[in-house]
């Protein structure tokens, strides 16, 4: 493609950050008059604030009844630490890897609490085989690659009978997939990606099974205040009501509240599954009308709908970091795309978050601009002269 001509339209909304992720549309601050802020979170206001955070979580996932879910500090990455540190080591583990996240998870459990663990990887674009995976062991694994746009496809490839537990990151998954609960012992995710939420707090989904192992089973290792769910060899229920560990922030609690509002607003679980798809689905289409751009995902099953990482596919490009990084920065120069570079560890190429606080419409206004990028950056290689 040759055509320089600049695109008339330009999404109403650039920011495409695959975290913190971009607010739901109609967002304001003044959503946020309602926060007890001065207030003790132990305060009866602060109490009942938390625990409809909770409840109301619940009735949107669509979790259990028989599930606990409780918000935890540090993100979803306090969130994964203290379900590795708490139930890990009472059987044998697989770490199941894909992109840098799950890097990370292999990283805690091989090297810090220095467990035996058979260590399953694939590359960038691609998953494991589930069909090799031993699930009579405990299996720890994140759901949505977010820096690598791959997703498992569906609970299918879990037994239902398995023996182990499944340890799962849902962080990118989290309200734009259809999580399997009845396959999942613990799903963590944190408020900042599909719902658009603020950083720094996470939630963590436990399995009456995973309730078993807490309070059936110590861990070797001594665990920090900050990671401890049992007390007495009882699982301390106050998490799960609301009772958090240390001091949460009650103005991120309300604007989570004002997240689940919006989320009910368009018709819960399955109308922000649809808004994802749809935004994907405007990418795919995208790339499959062009020769030169591809989804990462090698497998259009497992592509992930909301973190879609991108490749340059032009035998012209001879440097593809570089190409990619001035692709991300034209757009961002424009205006029209904010935050579209790859994953610093990933392949090089663009991220575009496509989740439910998305507009397809801001998609759709960002593609031809990807066209225009893209024209002038090739052109402007040496080999173009």
């Amino acid at each position: 493609m040759t055509d320089l001509t600049t695109p008339a339209t330009r999404p109403a909304n650039p920011r495409f950050s695959s975290g913190p992720c971009a607010k739901a549309p109609g967002y304001s601050l003044d959503k946020l008059s309602d926060a007890p802020l001065g207030r003790s979170h132990r305060a009866a206001v602060g109490k009942a604030k938390l625990k409809a955070a909770i409840d109301r979580t619940a009735a949107i996932l669509g979790v259990p009844e028989d599930y606990r879910i409780g918000i935890v500090p540090a993100s979803d990455t306090g969130a994964m630490e203290m379900a590795m540190w708490s139930l890990l080591g009472a059987r044998k583990v697989e770490m199941l890897a894909w992109e840098s996240f799950g890097e990370g998870w292999v990283t805690d459990v091989a090297k810090q609490l220095k467990l035996d663990a058979t260590i399953r990887k694939a590359p960038y674009g691609e998953i494991v085989d589930f069909a090799q995976v031993d699930f009579d062991s405990d299996v720890v694994f994140t759901w949505n690659g977010t820096t690598s746009g791959v997703r498992v496809p569906n609970g299918d490839v879990i037994p239902a009978d398995r023996k182990g537990l499944t340890i799962c990151d849902a962080t990118s998954a989290a309200f734009a997939m259809d999580l399997p609960w009845d396959k999942l012992d613990v799903a963590t995710y944190s408020w900042q990606k599909v719902l658009g939420g603020e950083a720094a707090h996470g939630m963590l989904i436990l399995s009456p099974r995973a309730v078993e192992r807490l309070e059936s089973y110590t861990p070797a290792w001594p665990l920090p205040k900050i990671f401890r769910l049992t007390k007495g060899g009882k699982l301390i229920e106050g998490i799960f009501r609301g009772e958090t560990i240390n001091t949460p922030s009650m103005l991120a609690v309300e604007d989570y509240l004002v997240a689940l509002d919006w989320a009910e607003s368009v018709g819960g679980l399955k109308g922000l599954i649809a808004r994802a798809e749809a935004n994907a689905r405007a990418i795919a289409d995208f790339c499959a009308s062009r020769d030169w751009i591809a989804n990462l995902a090698v497998d259009p099953a497992t592509a992930s709908t909301t973190s879609v990482c991108l490749k340059f596919t032009d035998p012209r490009i001879t440097d593809g970091a570089a190409f990619a990084k001035a692709v991300a920065k034209r757009l961002e120069a424009e205006g029209v795309g904010l935050d579209l570079g790859a994953y610093r560890d990933a392949p090089p190429g663009l991220r575009i978050w496509c989740g439910s606080t998305v507009e397809t419409s801001d998609v759709e206004a960002l593609l031809p601009w990807i066209d225009w990028a893209f024209a002038a950056e090739i052109a402007a290689l040496p080999a173009a002269a």
